[in-house]
């Protein structure tokens, strides 16, 4: 059993913003834009939780123009895949089916105030069905099992791509479940690390804990089985 935690969606190093996080504890999972201009646009795709646009999550002020922005909507929770051909996220070829895939993201308080709550969260996970790289399928396996994928769909001569493919019992998530606070790095500058209570479910990861970029976490083995208990227990 292994389990590997991943941010994905926007921030404000990539679209300027981060996610919508309501009073209740719901949320929307927003994807960063596509820099390739390929895709479906902000104008053209609604939330999965909340069923509004996704465009009119962003200020005012960018609203007009985000319309007609393309999106890099990956992973996605239709068919439950996931993509990216750069070298930090090769070592998920480690996974293997019944492993999981736990996504998290920055998100920030929507319709109330509380800088406590602009932190990050764990908003979906895959239970894995395939993984492996855009080379080891065929054309048919790649249209067949990922080709709701983004960079089937749009990067096809992209090699070497993880692609990682979830069952049915993957999912987005409703709530989202906070698991940073704020550290220091060795500079003193402050960074994202994980919370005193998540270090107890997933361990440490690394020595100071941060968890701010998009590089693979992978769960220690003495925890997995705890850790895999309370991520199916999410809703």
């Amino acid at each position: 059993m292994q389990i590997c935690l991943l941010r994905v969606g926007i921030d404000t190093g990539c679209g300027g913003i981060l996610g919508p996080l309501f009073r209740d504890g719901t949320f929307e999972y927003i994807p960063i834009p596509d820099e390739k201009q390929n895709g479906r646009r902000y104008g053209e795709i609604t939330g999965k939780n909340t069923k509004e646009p996704l465009w009119k999550f962003f200020p005012k002020t960018r609203q007009k123009n985000i319309i007609n922005v393309t999106v890099h909507y990956d992973p996605e929770f239709d068919t439950f895949t996931y993509g990216d051909p750069t070298r930090p996220k090769r070592s998920l070829r480690r996974l293997q089916q019944e492993d999981l895939l736990v996504f998290y993201a920055g998100l920030e308080p929507y319709d109330f105030e509380d800088d406590n709550k602009r932190r990050l969260y764990i908003i979906g996970y895959f239970v894995i069905q395939d993984i492996g790289v855009s080379t080891d399928f065929s054309k048919r396996q790649l249209s067949d099992i990922f080709g709701n994928n983004f960079h089937v769909k749009y990067r096809a001569n992209e090699q070497n791509c993880i692609l990682v493919k979830g069952t049915g019992e993957s999912r987005l998530l409703h709530y989202a479940y906070p698991i940073s606070d704020v550290g220091v790095d060795r500079g003193g500058h402050k960074l994202c690390v994980l919370s005193g209570d998540m270090k107890k479910i997933f361990g440490s990861f690394t020595k100071l804990s941060a968890i701010q970029r998009s590089t693979p976490r992978w769960v220690s083995s003495e925890k997995c089985e705890t850790a895999d208990e309370w991520i199916r227990k999410l809703r």
